[in-house]
């Protein structure tokens, strides 16, 4: 159990290494893109159909991709209630719950700032890491990042303006969809670790116990759409294909190969792509302070995931 990314919110479990058949530098950038216009797909997504539907969407296509894999590499899934009775809440942790804030997020913020959100996960992870896992001291240069971070988050807010101009509630689902990461992590550190399991197999279950999950709540809050609009469709089918189903295998390999720290430095470079993606391809908007305190919270995040010489 060694590390985890905040787009896809699965975990990297296993220690077996597939052949990579591309350079790791071009899979790292095909990553970076996937989960970059990720934010793109939900605003798209989500310009027709319900949030949920959305999340749902998603979460069907990732489901099929990773089934795809499964059957292809001839593993099993996993075996146990109790597995699967922790896989069920990591799903929601990691999945579920944050796949759905930020589709909510994104009715009424932009996609930029969504992205930029999604940025702060290292930083939860850190305050987090500091009360739930003892073995995880802090450091100067940690806290300092810490710190450093979550002013970022205030410059991009515009907090000396008083929040003005923006939308509170979508920006809180998006900080919290953030949140709810790292407590999934830290959720699986705690009673998945040893499982034996491989990635594939443990990731493949998590996602169809999320897909369940939703499948069950998206007819009680949704109605069926009165006609199909393939736009949004096809961007959900990219947003759960690409960003949920085949960024999972490609960090899966990354990780085989280069390590887990290296692969997740994919994290500061997707709210960089998220904003580029809102702002040339839908339009958004975009004031001084969003990149500036964007550079910040990724500077916070960078010192916070120094580990001890």
């Amino acid at each position: 159990m060694s590390t985890t990314t905040a787009a896809t919110g699965t975990p990297t479990l296993g220690t077996d290494r597939p052949r990579p058949r591309l350079d790791w530098r071009l899979r790292f950038g095909v990553l970076s893109l996937i989960w970059g216009f990720s934010f793109l797909f939900i605003k798209v997504g989500t310009e027709r159909y319900a949030p949920f539907q959305v999340t749902l969407g998603r979460l069907v296509f990732g489901t099929a991709v990773l089934a795809a894999a499964i059957v292809w590499k001839r593993e099993r899934l996993p075996r146990g209630a109790r597995t699967w009775g922790h896989l069920a809440v990591a799903a929601f942790l990691l999945n579920a719950l944050p796949f759905s804030l930020f589709a909510y997020s994104e009715l009424t913020i932009p996609s930029t700032l969504a992205g930029i959100c999604n940025a702060t996960s290292p930083l939860w992870g850190m305050a987090l890491s500091l009360v739930a896992l003892s073995e995880d001291r802090p450091t100067r240069i940690r806290v300092a990042g810490l710190g450093l971070g979550f002013l970022g988050v205030l410059t991009v807010l515009g907090a000396w303006e008083g929040f003005h101009g923006l939308d509170v509630t979508g920006t809180l689902m998006a900080l919290l969809a953030s949140l709810s990461y790292p407590i999934g992590w830290i959720y699986v550190r705690r009673t998945l670790a040893g499982t034996g399991e491989s990635h594939l197999s443990m990731t493949g279950a998590q996602l169809l116990l999320a897909t369940a999950q939703l499948a069950v709540v998206t007819p009680l809050f949704t109605s069926f759409p009165a006609h199909v609009s393939w736009v949004p469709l096809l961007a959900i089918a990219a947003l759960g294909a690409l960003g949920t189903g085949l960024a999972v295998l490609i960090q899966y390999g990354l990780v085989a190969e280069v390590g887990p720290t290296t692969a997740q430095m994919v994290t500061y470079f997707i709210p960089v792509i998220a904003t580029a993606a809102g702002v040339a391809v839908l339009g958004e908007s975009l004031r001084w302070s969003t990149p500036v305190g964007a550079v910040i919270v990724l500077a916070g995040a960078a010192l916070t995931q120094m580990k001890r010489s």
